[in-house]
């Protein structure tokens, strides 16, 4: 027998279910491995005889090896990058080889049979199309949730965080000098520390705003996303608890990570972009999978009664933050259905994320789940961007075969060896490894676990902590059962009170709930926590009051309505009522979304004097 100059796989060029597999390994293997039909090589090598030939492929070696079945798929695997692993396992594992070879045989005498079963489960497209296409629609998404973003907070940081806001950013860049010294702009990385003021919070929304806008269009998608990551956490890091919610710390991780997605490039454009690497994809999957897994996770390790009983969506959907008027008809549901549906929440958060690791349809089953869940919770709630930001990276777990043929169509005309801006291997992949095994930190502790016997690791997320590149997520661990709503009034002379009313969050009983998403109004989510707890416990309310009787344009002008308007008044008092959403009945005899009952006073009467907040 003449060896070959280079490995060779003989196969059986009749069988479509075998061509299919061969194209694939084709891919996977390069100009490493050749490819032959077995009726061209038996000629070639007449010890081998036919009929072994027919029955199972064959890899034949230059140094005259010939190996066939199981044997010979893992041994030409082999030859690929990375791919040692299976022959590996074949060599050493008591038991695996007999296995394998049995479930090769059984494969080989059904190949109708699973030449279908492959169809169902990849498609047309059983050698994976590149997710070019997919990455660039994933960019240009991420690119409009941050413009959202800035824009939300464009419109109220100067009352958040501005000079006469309710947190002023000076002082607590003051605050963190004081303590932390020279340390103080890495506890609190922020671009806020070159001139704090007003000024420098409209120029880092102004500036985010548009480069959000460059990396939609596709200009410098690098630079950009580098530009708008270190906006918004320059952002967010004076606004301190306004901006201290899982969805900013989502953009953030998101967006550092896609950097690594992103093609060097002046401008980029799906037809000649490189392809991105497979850990900077996988990076990105793996926070979608970490988001929704942590998520389920939280949830049972809480050991929240309403989650284990399964009629945690019997309260959700009147006690959410700021619920839709979706979720007044959601919450007349039969009591059997909701408890169905909080089953599915931890099929859809728990399970069907790990179907991420699964072949391409089974992938995409598993972005229809997560998105499913996510347009759910859009339609019930309020939750900023973040549900729109979680449907871009189910985007990632597509691939480029399923968008429509005339997108794909510059693809194909545009080689690969002519494609540019990719990055280096030996940046992405120490990168990924770094921050694959950063994220279980907080993973471990969202439930829990204890990360001390991380060693370095624990100590370096610790570092690395101020600039949210790795977060912690789990939404609604414990559910809330009761809807305590604080409604501000003022008063002149302290005898006729008149109520504030609030943009979003529920106030006036008949005022029905709206849809404000993906803007996230950042006071009126605030409200809600302080509901839930004592003024003590939220400092920032009383700073929120003295705002509000010295009549701060900001700070007032992020209320729908001010009864007060021109002169402040003297005194403010906060009313706790109980909410909760009227019954078909009531709200066919009231047309009132909401049913309140009054609780007493959240604080005492306060006013101002010598400039002071004075609790009377």
């Amino acid at each position: 027998m003449s060896a070959p100059e280079r490995p060779l796989v003989v196969f059986d060029g009749d069988c479509g279910f075998c061509r299919q597999w061969i194209e694939r390994w084709r891919q996977t293997l390069g100009d490493r491995v050749d490819f032959l039909p077995y009726p061209e090589a038996a000629p070639r090598f007449p010890e081998v005889p036919e009929s072994s030939f027919r029955d199972a492929v064959h890899l034949i070696e230059p140094d005259g090896r010939v190996s066939r079945g199981a044997e010979a798929v893992f041994r030409a695997l082999a030859y690929a990058p990375r791919r040692r692993w299976p022959l590996r396992l074949y060599r050493r594992l008591p038991g695996f080889a007999p296995i394998a070879e049995a479930c090769y045989r059984a494969v080989a005498r059904h190949r109708t049979f699973f030449g279908r079963l492959t169809g169902w489960i990849w498609g047309r497209h059983l050698v994976p199309p590149g997710e070019t296409l997919t990455t660039w629609i994933y960019l240009r998404l991420l690119a409009l949730v941050y413009l959202v973003a800035f824009l939300s907070l464009w419109s109220q940081i100067i009352g958040l965080a501005g000079r006469d806001g309710i947190l002023p950013s000076e002082r607590y860049l003051d605050a963190v000098g004081a303590r932390y010294g020279v340390l103080g702009p890495w506890m609190a990385p922020t671009l806020a520390w070159i001139h704090p003021g007003n000024a420098m919070l409209h120029a880092l929304c102004a500036a985010g705003t548009a480069l959000s806008v460059l990396l939609a269009i596709g200009i410098a998608p690098v630079a950009c996303l580098v530009g708008v990551f270190v906006l918004y956490l320059s952002a967010t890091v004076p606004c301190q608890e306004f901006l201290w919610f899982q969805w900013d710390s989502l953009l953030l991780e998101a967006g550092f990570l896609a950097i690594f997605l992103a093609p060097w490039r002046w401008w980029s454009l799906p037809e000649s972009d490189a392809r991105p690497t497979r850990p900077a994809l996988w990076l990105s999957r793996w926070l979608l999978i970490r988001l929704s897994i942590s998520s389920a996770l939280v949830k049972l390790a809480s050991g929240d009664p309403t989650w284990r009983d399964l009629t945690a969506l019997r309260h959700h959907f009147e006690t959410q933050p700021l619920p839709t008027w979706m979720a007044w008809h959601a919450h007349h549901l039969p009591p059997g259905l909701q408890s169905a549906m909080t089953a599915g929440v931890f099929v859809f958060e728990g399970l069907v994320p790990l179907l991420a690791f699964a072949p391409r349809r089974i992938r995409f089953a598993a972005a229809a789940g997560i998105g499913s869940l996510q347009l759910l919770i859009l339609l019930t709630g309020n939750y900023g961007f973040f549900n729109w930001l979680t449907l871009a990276l189910c985007v990632l777990l597509l691939d480029d075969g399923v968008w429509p043929a005339r997108w794909r169509a510059g693809l194909a005309r545009w080689p690969e060896r002519r494609r540019r801006g990719g990055w280096w291997p030996w940046i992405v992949t120490p990168a990924a490894v770094v921050l694959f095994t950063l994220s279980w930190v907080p993973t471990l502790r969202g439930v829990g676990r204890p990360t001390a016997w991380l060693g370095p690791v624990d100590l370096l997320y610790e570092a690395v902590w101020p600039f949210r590149m790795v977060n912690h997520y789990g939404l609604f661990a414990v559910m809330t059962t009761r809807r305590p709503e604080i409604v501000l009034e003022g008063s002149f002379e302290g005898t006729v009170w008149q109520a504030y009313e609030f943009r979003y969050k529920p106030g006036d009983p008949g005022r029905r709930p709206e849809f404000v998403a993906p803007h996230q109004p950042r006071l009126d989510w605030q409200m809600w926590f302080a509901a839930l707890s004592t003024p003590d416990s939220q400092p920032w309310f009383f700073n929120f009051c003295q705002r509000v009787l010295e009549g701060s344009p900001p700070v007032v002008g992020m209320l729908a309505r001010n009864p007060f308007a021109g002169t402040p008044p003297r005194f403010l008092r906060a009313v706790v009522y109980d909410y909760r959403f009227t019954t078909p009945a009531e709200r066919r005899a009231t047309h009132a979304w909401w049913s309140r009952r009054r609780l007493g006073l959240y604080a005492p009467v306060m006013m101002l004097e010598n400039g002071k907040l004075v609790l009377i």
